[in-house]
């Protein structure tokens, strides 16, 4: 691309207020669903839904193949009812992998047959003044936590009667400030702030009008905590998925909340070679800040893709969060940056042309041809001892 990518900062902050307002735990995504198709729509792209909600919004391009594939997820972790305890509290199973000390504390809704009913995750043993160092020496875990119930509910019968039972969803509070340095500190910023971006960068795409070499799908998943993902997203097109996610700022880890953190590899396996190396060249020859991480305890919308048994080459661009599953934080900067990514990708010329074809004979197969690197020092080199 020629022309400098304009992302709009207060588009994209707007649209992240709007997602992390929506309660959207895995299981229970319909009305985050119908927000995002929505702004899709309005943003004049072509919107299809599967039958669970997955959505396929399609941008356009010069040639229907090999298209390109950008995915993100609306889930977010939660929780469920377990069972109705007879303290007229609830039992709860976590929705998709995430601590209960992130959970205790937090405000939640509970969404019942009989509606919605507020309510606390607090630990069993809550009052300091009531069981003193106990509260500190109890263990942490799902089995040791409770719903405290905003309403009458002093035995388990008292809960039938407000009309709560075993498997309903609990959304946690998202909590969310926006600081005036471009630090964002909220729960589920994984992958509101994905989908944000994806917005963001088509926004800024549909106002200044860039054409691309080819189609590109836009894909947002409904069940990526639980690990399904874009397992079921995907269209014969598409040769090659980017998924945008959180990168995961931590010690041991090269994650950065500030500039694009290309994932190398995750639990699954190293991302494509050549994807990688393409969005790592772009981000150079435009002035984007970037740095490369590994993950060992992580999978993403593209892992379900491959697992699902999609040949797609696959790639992992994420923002740095520090405390991931947690109560997160990121940067502005990092938004910016990804989406500026996300649109310097969609606009880039094809360099595997063959990948048109899903299966085809080794005429343009790609090379990882790599030439020995140069040495200035020798055995006998007197500073090599």
């Amino acid at each position: 691309m020629k022309t400098p990518v304009t992302i709009d900062h207060d588009y994209l902050t707007r649209q992240l207020r709007a997602l992390l307002s929506i309660p959207s735990p895995t299981g229970f995504t319909d009305e985050a669903v119908r927000f995002t198709a929505r702004e899709l729509e309005r943003l004049g792209l072509d919107v299809k839904l599967t039958r669970r909600g997955a959505i396929r919004a399609l941008r356009p391009g010069a040639a229907e193949r090999p298209a390109r594939g950008l995915v993100s997820h609306l889930d977010t972790l939660g929780a469920q009812v377990k069972s109705l305890k007879e303290n007229g509290r609830l039992e709860l199973v976590s929705i998709g992998h995430w601590s209960a000390r992130f959970a205790e504390g937090a405000r939640v809704s509970i969404f019942s047959t009989k509606g919605i009913y507020r309510g606390t995750i607090l630990p069993l043993k809550a009052s300091g003044h009531t069981f003193n160092d106990e509260v500190d020496s109890q263990p942490t875990g799902w089995r040791h936590v409770e719903l405290r119930i905003d309403a009458l509910a002093r035995d388990r019968n008292d809960v039938v009667q407000l009309g709560i039972d075993i498997g309903d969803i609990v959304a946690v509070d998202p909590q969310p400030e926006f600081l005036e340095n471009g630090f964002i500190v909220s729960r589920h910023l994984d992958d509101k702030a994905g989908v944000a971006i994806m917005l963001a960068a088509l926004e800024a795409m549909q106002r200044e009008k860039i054409e691309t070499h080819v189609d590109t799908y836009w894909l947002f998943t409904i069940g990526e905590e639980v690990g399904v993902g874009a397992s079921a997203a995907l269209v014969p097109e598409i040769a090659s998925l980017v998924a945008i996610d959180n990168g995961t700022t931590a010690p041991g880890q090269n994650s950065d909340e500030f500039g694009v953190t290309l994932a190398m590899a995750d639990q699954t396996g190293p991302f494509d070679y050549h994807l990688s190396k393409k969005l790592f060249e772009l981000c150079g020859e435009n002035g984007l800040r970037v740095q490369k991480d590994v993950f060992r305890y992580y999978r993403s919308d593209a892992a379900s893709a491959v697992e699902a048994g999609h040949d797609v080459r696959t790639g992992l661009v994420t923002f740095g969060v520090d405390a991931s599953h947690g109560y997160e934080r990121i940067h502005l900067h990092a938004l910016m940056s990804v989406a500026k990514l996300a649109v310097l990708y969609a606009a880039s010329e094809v360099q595997i042309e063959r990948d048109a074809e899903e299966v085809s004979g080794l005429r343009g197969f790609t090379r990882q041809k790599v030439r020995e690197a140069e040495q200035a020092l020798r055995p006998d080199d007197p500073d090599a001892h």
